[in-house]
């Protein structure tokens, strides 16, 4: 297990919090903001450190931690995968965050889920917002909602964030796009799916804002403004200077195993009714990042 101790002298009066999933994006990301933070210390878990479909495991590293807080940045994420691999996508997605939950009410600690846009149908005229019913159309968005559900029913303190199109440091579109431009004119990418691109930067310093606050509940969690995914790639080769033509193509052409929202541009408005973090421009983040690579 992976330890960071930023000061180890008052080791013992400092806020100990369990990140799982730390080497996936949002993980490194979360550790990077709040890198300067000396009253934290992280305790980093990825799948090789702590197995969270496991309740055992689960509950003895949180005993033995005492966490200010559990952040479960762990997810089944492949979304054609899960429609075959459905059991193993209910552990890691619902289960998980159960465990989670669990672990957190029992030690007094704070647990905060990260969970997805395909909880909604993607049948929307307008952005969803927390209150909006939700109906995932596919396996990956039903255990996301399962984990939710789990979430509140376990935790006592909680924070769950539902974010989108998601990009940091990791596989992600950004990359995938900028890989493809060097070795094709054209790519073609589909434009009948609308949502908001949201950097892993900007969903962690929400979290890191929220994190110290009583302010609980379920918070949508994504970049202002919308596009298409052919406007997203288009965007992209802008700033990085590539001359790579983007074909747009519907859903329909693309073929994937699974269905995707066509419409799932989420509105962070529980953040706007409670005085929460308030997101930058997708444009904006986008540009940021891309400076980055």
């Amino acid at each position: 297990m992976y330890v960071s101790l930023t000061n180890e002298r008052n080791i013992k009066f400092m806020k100990k919090i369990i990140v799982t999933g730390c080497n996936g994006q949002l993980g490194r990301a979360i550790n990077k903001e709040l890198a300067g933070n000396t009253d934290i210390q992280f305790v980093n878990t990825d799948v090789a450190e702590l197995d969270i479909t496991n309740i055992d495991k689960v509950l003895e590293l949180a005993r033995e931690v005492k966490p200010y807080a559990i952040i479960n940045c762990a997810a089944h994420t492949a979304v054609d995968a899960c429609e075959t691999d459905v059991d193993n996508a209910y552990k890691i997605n619902a289960i998980g965050p159960r465990n989670l939950s669990i672990a957190a009410t029992e030690t007094g600690a704070k647990m905060i889920h990260v969970s997805t846009d395909y909880v909604f149908d993607g049948k929307g005229t307008r952005p969803y917002i927390e209150f909006d019913k939700t109906d995932p159309q596919g396996v990956y968005g039903a255990t996301k909602l399962a984990g939710e559900n789990m979430v509140k029913d376990f935790a006592d303190k909680y924070f769950i964030l539902r974010t989108a199109w998601l990009y940091g440091d990791g596989k992600n579109f950004v990359k995938t796009m900028l890989r493809l431009s060097e070795s094709h004119d054209k790519v073609r990418v589909v434009n009948d799916q609308f949502g908001s691109p949201t950097s892993t930067k900007e969903l962690s310093a929400a979290i890191a804002q929220l994190l110290f606050t009583e302010n609980y509940g379920l918070f949508h969690a994504t970049c202002e403004g919308s596009c298409h995914w052919a406007d997203f790639a288009t965007e992209i080769f802008r700033l990085a200077g590539k001359g790579t033509v983007v074909e747009g193509i519907s859903t329909a052409e693309y073929g994937a195993a699974a269905p995707r929202p066509a419409y799932s541009i989420l509105e962070n408005y529980m953040l706007k009714l409670t005085g929460g973090y308030t997101f930058a421009d997708w444009h904006d983040a986008i540009e940021e990042y891309v400076k980055t690579l």
